[in-house]
């Protein structure tokens, strides 16, 4: 009777299984829940990127992560982040035409907010002001939505 090739048979099964069935989800999870939208009307646009250059409007990014959603919607989670400094900005885009409408050019009409509530000054904030760490955890960002008009 030979038992050699069992035990290592068997090592080599339960070796594969554990790397398989205890295999993490790669990323984490971004759950972003958007307070103070002053109506139920039109879309929220979103915008989570790790990439400085393409805050606060994701224009141009190739790993950025969009979505745009009813204004009765006012949560949403990104999965499968790779680690990184983040940052997240939102439109209430009231009249769903898809972009922020000003008034003389400058002052916005529809409401936006910012993760960490990065503070506003002459323009959007940096994106260093609403950055947050995706560590391969679950994460919850909060956005308040503020109105100049």
């Amino acid at each position: 009777m030979r038992h050699g090739p069992r035990p290592r048979r068997a090592l080599i099964v339960a070796g594969a299984a554990a790397l398989l069935g205890g295999a993490a989800d790669p990323g984490g999870t971004v759950s972003l829940k958007i307070t103070g939208l002053r109506s139920a009307k039109g879309q929220v646009m979103i915008c989570l990127t790790r990439e400085a250059d393409h805050f606060p409007d994701c224009s141009g990014s190739t790993s950025a992560r969009s979505a745009i959603v009813p204004a009765t919607q006012a949560e949403v989670t990104f999965a499968h982040l790779p680690e990184g400094q983040y940052a997240i900005s939102v439109l209430h885009d009231e009249n769903a035409n898809g972009r922020a409408d000003k008034t003389l050019g400058l002052i916005p009409r529809e409401g936006f907010g910012f993760s960490r509530d990065a503070p506003v000054r002459m323009g959007p904030p940096k994106f260093e002001a609403a950055a947050f760490a995706v560590d391969g955890h679950d994460v919850a960002q909060s956005v308040r939505m503020r109105y100049l008009m």
